[in-house]
């Protein structure tokens, strides 16, 4: 049990700063398969329905393992968990390097699936014990712009890498990077303080009694169902957008994963940021200020959303993708913030994990049902009809973070 703490000094801030860098490794290593799904298509003979199936492995096995691995990130130290994840995942991720037919790449992207999943619900619990509500959002913010640079960093980096000598070497590279930043946290990393147990109080160490607790309050059942949605519009970009632009405007491979994903998550830092410093002081005024700014960010998305799949020249598209980038930061920045605005600190951990599991289950779909929906419609109107999702998201958000403010200020007048 550990004490949600305000260190002194500077360490909370060089926590996020390591922290940003296993974040990076742990998007890097996801997203780098995306990038050569034309090289895999052709060397091992994979049609778009097995290509959808390596991607959705990977987010079915992470979706499964979430909630015990939140519950375990509460039971024991979180530095612990998140150094052990990143060794396991970092020498999977070099493993992929051996595969060579369709099975063992679905067993390696399943394995790298399960190793990551302990990394989100640990640190996010880890950054809650030194980041109270008044720097939370900015704290979690600096830490989810790793996901974007590591998401450029894998699906640029392995398309570059592949092009020019092998996509195997893209794994064995990004592989030993996890394993040697895994060697200098072991020393860098501190272990957070204990909690300090008061007298009366008892904490329930039953998985399935936390997890029901966690999803018996109906806000955080919203979060998590938007949460879910969200990702699935996020995964059908992550995973086909590289093959999109190589088939529509016939760009090399690299050019493909560059133009896949720099301008959409240059722009997703910038909202992240944006979104975290406002989230911040929204929070103090208004007790849904969090939820306001992630519908906003969901409901801004959608016409740029629409646009991606319409667009008839690359500078078009381009807009769009920054423009949804922006709007995606914005949402992206509170999805913990929030979550934790409603769970108690011993409960952290295996809500981060509940959710990120149910998350991405629904987000794990989204290879697969885009590439049969490609079969009947073109992979442009599959990524518009994404926008879709994102306004009905934004809405729900939206008119509960109004009736959360409406009970806020009736509870006032109550008084």
């Amino acid at each position: 049990m550990y004490l949600s703490y305000e260190a002194n000094g500077s360490y909370r801030w060089w926590l996020i700063a390591m922290l940003w860098f296993v974040c990076f490794c742990n998007y890097a290593d996801r997203q780098a398969i995306f990038s050569i799904f034309p090289l895999l298509h052709t060397e091992l003979h994979l049609s778009n329905v097995e290509l959808g199936i390596v991607g959705s492995s990977f987010m079915w096995v992470y979706a499964l393992a979430g909630p015990l691995a939140g519950w375990l990130s509460d039971r024991i130290s979180p530095r612990t968990v998140i150094l052990g994840a990143l060794g396991f995942w970092s020498v999977i991720t070099a493993g992929t390097a051996i595969c060579h037919h369709f099975g063992s790449l679905v067993a390696f992207r399943a394995l790298g699936g399960l190793g990551e999943a302990f990394y989100f619900p640990a640190a996010m619990a880890l950054i809650g014990i030194y980041h109270s509500g008044a720097t939370r959002s900015r704290a979690m913010a600096l830490h989810q712009s790793s996901v974007y640079a590591g998401t450029i960093a894998g699906g640029s980096l392995s398309a570059l890498v592949a092009q020019t000598y092998s996509w195997r070497w893209s794994f064995l590279s990004f592989g030993m990077a996890g394993v040697l930043l895994m060697l200098f946290l072991l020393f860098a990393l501190r272990r957070p303080p204990l909690q300090t147990k008061l007298e009366g109080q008892t904490t329930e160490h039953n998985f399935f009694r936390n997890v029901r607790e966690v999803l018996s309050q109906g806000n955080v059942v919203l979060l998590i169902v938007v949460f879910a949605g969200a990702n699935f519009v996020a995964v059908v970009f992550l995973t086909w957008l590289p093959t999109y632009l190589f088939n529509r405007f016939h760009l090399s491979l690299a050019q493909a994963g560059w133009s896949s994903t720099v301008y959409l998550q240059v722009a997703s830092v910038c909202g992240v940021l944006t979104g975290g410093v406002l989230a911040d002081r929204l929070a103090q005024r208004m007790r849904g200020g969090r939820l306001l700014i992630q519908a906003i960010g969901l409901i801004g998305a959608v016409p740029f959303l629409f646009l991606t799949g319409w667009s008839v020249l690359l500078a078009l598209f381009i807009v769009a993708t920054i423009g949804f980038g922006f709007f995606k930061g914005l949402y992206d920045a509170n999805i913990w913030a929030s979550l934790y605005d409603l769970v108690p600190v011993e409960r952290r951990g295996v809500a981060a994990g509940t959710m990120n599991s149910i998350g991405w289950l629904g987000g794990g779909f989204a290879p697969v049902l885009i590439a049969k929906a490609s079969a009947r419609f073109s992979l442009g109107e599959c990524l518009s009809a994404t926008s879709a999702i994102a306004l009905g998201l934004g809405v729900v958000l939206l008119m509960s973070a109004r009736r959360m403010n409406r009970k806020t200020s009736l509870d006032a007048l109550s008084v």
